[in-house]
């Protein structure tokens, strides 16, 4: 087994990129028939431990997504046993909200119930959904509302706090008040998919944040090839960054694994390009 450049979030060593569940839990950002192909390619977990696999033999050991799924559980267990290596899970679960919490606050005994869930299905990370998240991203108040009492029971059961959002602001407000959040989830990508500010505003509040950044879709669901959204976000993001790829074949997984590693290392990756047959005039000259 290798290991992945790493870096440290609460404490905890984590790989500098991580495994995304959308492409196998059914979230294409696409189509109802993306979203089928995908359900329909991962009804037995073992075809998830293949993939999980591959990812857990290159270090890369930390998984995003609802924990307490009966897949991804299954494909977790099923792959740490194969290779004698613990995930890491970064569970992102929605909270219990309605528009009387904004006032009122969570049902704490409600959250006491969901966290100790989290702690039971191995969750090591626990960073509200931007579906929660950003319901209580109060602009005017530049704040992100009644995320402490949250926080506060999540350190009682050991889970490492963060908060995933869709906001740019969630960021900066989570900074400006001292939010016990050790990493954000952030949407970041070249092409600016689903990005509620410019590329470049997004990049410098990555840079300027106080805890590392886990950012997602930086192959924009898919609309960017691999090597432009790589070398894009691992070129401009910090040291301590991290990358959440998903994929959905064991090889997808190699590829973006040796992609991601000849970029860090500023050499050519060992990869087979895809060909086509347009491309005879140019093979011999320079591949």
């Amino acid at each position: 087994m290798t290991d992945f450049p790493r870096t440290v979030v609460g404490g905890v060593s984590m790989p500098r990129m991580i495994i995304g569940s959308n492409w196998f839990l059914g979230y294409s950002h696409c189509t109802p028939a993306k979203d089928k192909l995908i359900h329909s390619s991962f009804e037995d977990y073992r075809k998830l431990a293949d993939m999980l696999e591959v990812f857990l033999r290159a270090g890369v050991d930390a998984v995003m997504g609802f924990g307490r799924n009966e897949l991804l559980q299954a494909g977790v267990q099923e792959a740490q046993q194969r290779v004698g290596r613990k995930c890491i899970i970064v569970s992102t679960p929605s909270l219990p909200h309605d528009r009387s919490t904004v006032a009122n606050g969570f049902d704490m005994d409600e959250i006491r119930r969901l966290l100790d869930a989290e702690v039971a299905c191995g969750a090591t990370l626990c960073m509200p959904h931007t579906s929660t998240t950003d319901d209580m991203v109060d602009n005017c108040a530049r704040e992100v509302r009644h995320m402490a009492a949250v926080f506060a029971e999540m350190r009682r059961r050991g889970l490492v706090p963060g908060l995933s959002t869709h906001l740019p602001q969630t960021i900066v407000f989570t900074d400006e008040t001292g939010l016990d959040a050790e990493t954000y989830i952030s949407i970041y990508n070249a092409m600016g998919f689903l990005m509620p500010l410019e590329v470049d505003w997004t990049q410098r509040i990555i840079h300027n944040a106080r805890k590392p950044v886990i950012t997602i879709k930086p192959m924009a669901a898919g609309q960017l090839r691999p090597f432009q959204a790589l070398t894009f976000v691992w070129n401009t993001l910090r040291p301590q960054d991290m990358v959440t790829v998903g994929c959905m074949t064991p090889d997808e997984a190699r590829e973006v694994v040796e992609l991601s590693l000849s970029i860090l290392q500023r050499r050519s990756a060992d990869i087979e390009l895809q060909e086509t047959r347009s491309k005879a005039t140019v093979k011999s000259a320079t591949v």
